[in-house]
């Protein structure tokens, strides 16, 4: 499965970005009325066109790059877990200084040229600027290097987009998640790699008319009490929290997960109070195995006993968020007429 849909270009090193500009600097010449004028405007065409090299491909990283919105967010904690959110905002605060400085430089320097006649200066004034243009690329080498890590990153980050109505699965393994979100979803969930665990991120997709939902599994991440986890797992439960909108946590009665009901509410206890403020749905699962009479929802995924039941509940919750989200943003609801 892709990663998110991020077009970041490829990040050169401070070498390369060098050599790009001064290889295309060297191919400009120009003809002017005699040898000065000549010499003139083949000096400012070449140092106008490598500061704008640079200062193009530098703003283009810099705006190519995910911003960071607000702190309180899904993409931020994942791009702090994996990447490191201070030293991100700060590579890319260096490429913008660096920028803004050969963008100032540029410009001295073509006044200078044109304010000259002695040709000796003119060398003298393009030597002065591509050496001045190299110590500020090189002054970001390494801010460089790290985003070139980083693009490579973004790539393998979790295909879950933030801004769709989300439902995630929580509760111990073998309780029947996986089934759960096969079933649910309207095509088959793929498995995207996730930074924080060995195993994969589930996703899945519910298609509701002219709207998606997404329905995520997280194994190895919400199927243990919190205090179970080390820093990395529990600031990626962190992350989660900001891209929960619905959470179901599914009950095993029967126990053949392997864990009892004891534990089990237990985990449910640990993660409310993990995921304050976002609401939890509970059912229980295996009917085919055992049935109680606690009030919650039953279903079995494997005989679709109770499925249209807690389809139905899910979906509306979820259409419930997807309003919410259109109103704050004030985007018209296209097809809302066919509502139910």
């Amino acid at each position: 499965m892709a990663g998110m849909n991020y077009n970041i270009p490829t990040v050169l090193s401070a070498d390369e970005l060098i050599e790009k500009t001064f290889h295309r600097a060297a191919k400009i010449s120009k003809t002017g009325s005699d040898a000065l004028d000549t010499k003139k405007k083949t000096i400012l065409a070449k140092i106008t066109a490598s500061g704008d090299i640079v200062v193009t491909t530098l703003g283009g990283y810099v705006k190519k790059f995910p911003r960071m919105e607000k702190e309180d967010d899904f993409l931020p904690e994942l791009i702090d877990l994996i990447i490191g959110i201070d030293q991100y905002k700060k590579s890319l605060g260096a490429l913008n200084w660096a920028s803004n400085r050969v963008e100032k430089l540029k410009n001295e320097s073509l006044r200078e040229v044109r304010r000259t006649k002695d040709p000796k200066i003119l060398n003298s004034i393009k030597s002065s600027f591509y050496g001045r243009l190299s110590s500020y690329i090189n002054q970001i080498s390494k801010d460089l290097l790290f985003l070139q890590d980083a693009k490579n990153k973004f790539r393998n980050l979790p295909a879950v987009d933030p801004q769709v109505p989300t439902l995630v699965v929580a509760g111990f393994p073998n309780v029947g998640k996986s089934k759960l979100v096969t079933v649910l979803s309207t095509a088959a969930p793929q498995i995207a790699p996730y930074p924080f665990t060995t195993k994969g991120i589930v996703v899945g997709h519910i298609e509701d008319d002219w709207r998606k939902f997404q329905i995520i599994d997280t194994p190895g991440l919400l199927d243990r009490s919190f205090e179970d986890r080390n820093d990395i797992e529990k600031q990626a439960v962190l992350a989660l929290r900001y891209l929960t909108d619905i959470m179901l946590f599914i009950l095993d009665p029967s126990e053949t997960c392997g864990y009892s009901m004891e534990k089990q509410t237990e985990l449910l206890a640990s993660i409310r109070n993990s995921f304050e403020g976002v609401p939890i749905i509970v059912a229980e699962s295996k009917t085919d195995l055992m049935r109680t009479d606690s009030g919650n929802l039953h279903f079995s995924a494997e005989t679709g006993d109770g499925m249209d039941e807690l389809r139905v509940l899910l979906i509306g919750n979820l259409r419930e968020i997807f309003r919410k989200n259109a109103a704050e943003a004030e985007i018209p609801q296209e097809g809302s007429e066919e509502e139910e």
